[in-house]
């Protein structure tokens, strides 16, 4: 079985909770996309873990898997295993011979790049942009070459002077590209990692003619995807569902099962247009009460009501055969609970976003109000124990989505979760 989960929002939808709750029925876990600009928070009990690269199956014990549409920072993934092995837990991890590696000199021209925007797109400063534009342009370092001294030398030796002198012309420091310290440390993370190199798309495909389940974990969400997000408002890669096939080497016609994670109402980090916008009270209630603080960089997300209009073309792009609900709880206490059905936008009602980004940000949301319910519903049992109020609003949400809703989150514990 194959099974796809994406986020259908601009990320922070709490896949990394769900993931965690699928995990035990899936063999392996593995991610297709992005690198450590995306964050996935597991809360277990008292402890709460914040990953980066690692996919969030850890805690069950699944093989871990980093396909080669990833780009990596080694030094932040050498940092997570490390930091969950000293709490006595085993990974069994691969990272594909193909998957790029994010060097020094990206994060530099990451960072320089955004400084000298007169609009800021709101970049993490992690060097995925670039990295994603050395594996397009061919020129990138690759895991294969991080374990080889040799190899690595060799292809810095072939990069490194046009990489030097952009960064010169950038007014940033070149020696950062070929620094011999930030080599050795990347050669040393290199050495420990030389065991774990692996050929995704081979193990995935025999595990799945071998009946085994594998689960293909995406980053951010369908709105930040580098085509149908909203240019230039979006991340570097492809966040789609039908990405994970391209990126992992696994034919369409294995997919059995798509999961859309859809957050209650929306949430949006960096810039770039959000029609249901809250810049009042309510938004700050939203982003208090639901923790709205990037996992990555702790900045504040921006809050909103749900926006149907963006969940319908999210199923359009995604597919997704059924859908988990996330972070419903938030909204105890609002009254009415507002959604966004429809756009206008220049005297026309619209039911599906326009393409173009600078209409998007013209579009004003047309709303229809749900009643909202003052009874806190972390510890329900059941989806039968919550209240009416909320089961009308899920049955709406589902039918504006035209998909099931199969899981709903009542709070961020594993335990606070009830299944349709």
């Amino acid at each position: 079985m194959f099974t796809i989960l994406t986020g259908s929002q601009f990320g922070d939808e709490g896949k990394g909770k769900i993931v965690d709750l699928l995990a035990e029925g899936y063999d392996i876990v593995v991610r297709f996309q992005g690198g450590d600009n995306a964050g996935h928070t597991v809360i277990v009990g008292d402890r709460t873990y914040k990953l980066h690269l690692t996919p969030s199956g850890v805690l069950f014990g699944a093989r871990l898997l980093i396909g080669p549409g990833v780009v990596l920072n080694p030094k932040v993934l050498w940092s997570e295993i490390m930091a969950l092995e000293s709490e006595g837990r085993t990974l069994d991890m691969g990272v594909d011979a193909k998957t790029s590696i994010i060097m020094p000199y990206h994060i530099e021209l990451d960072g320089l790049r955004e400084k000298a925007r007169k609009e800021k797109i709101g970049t993490t400063r992690r060097g995925i942009g670039y990295a994603y534009i050395d594996k397009i342009s061919r020129d990138e370092v690759q895991m294969q070459d991080l374990v080889d001294p040799d190899r690595l030398e060799a292809k810095l030796e072939e990069v490194g002077p046009a990489r030097e002198k952009a960064i010169e012309d950038m007014g940033g420091d070149p020696s950062v590209v070929r620094d011999p310290e930030l080599i050795e440390e990347y050669l040393e993370i290199g050495k420990k990692m030389r065991d774990r190199v692996a050929d995704v798309s081979y193990e995935i495909n025999l595990a799945l003619d071998q009946g085994k389940k594998v689960l293909a974990e995406g980053a951010q969400g369908a709105f930040l995807d580098v085509i149908h997000g909203t240019q230039k408002f979006v991340t570097s890669s492809f966040t789609t569902a039908g990405s994970a096939c391209a990126n992992l080497g696994v034919g369409p016609t294995k997919v059995d099962d798509v999961v859309g994670i859809v957050k209650a109402y929306i949430t949006r980090v960096g810039e770039g247009p959000m029609p249901t916008e809250l810049k009042d009270e309510v938004g700050e209630r939203l982003r208090e009460k639901g923790r709205e603080f990037g996992t990555t960089t702790g900045r504040p997300r921006r809050c909103g009501w749900f926006d149907a209009v963006l969940a319908r073309k999210s199923v359009y792009l995604n597919g997704y055969t059924e859908v988990a609900l996330t972070k419903l709880d938030v909204l105890t206490g609002l009254d009415p609970v507002r959604i966004c059905t429809g756009y206008e936008l220049d005297g026309q009602v619209l039911d599906y976003p326009p393409e173009s980004t600078d209409l998007f940000a013209r579009c004003t949301p047309v709303y229809e109000d749900a009643e909202g319910w003052t009874e806190e519903i972390t510890d329900a049992g059941s989806y039968q124990e919550l209240p009416r109020a909320v089961k009308s609003y899920v049955d709406r949400l589902e039918e504006l989505q035209k998909v099931k809703i199969t899981i709903v989150s009542v709070g961020p514990g594993r335990e606070q979760t009830v299944r349709r």
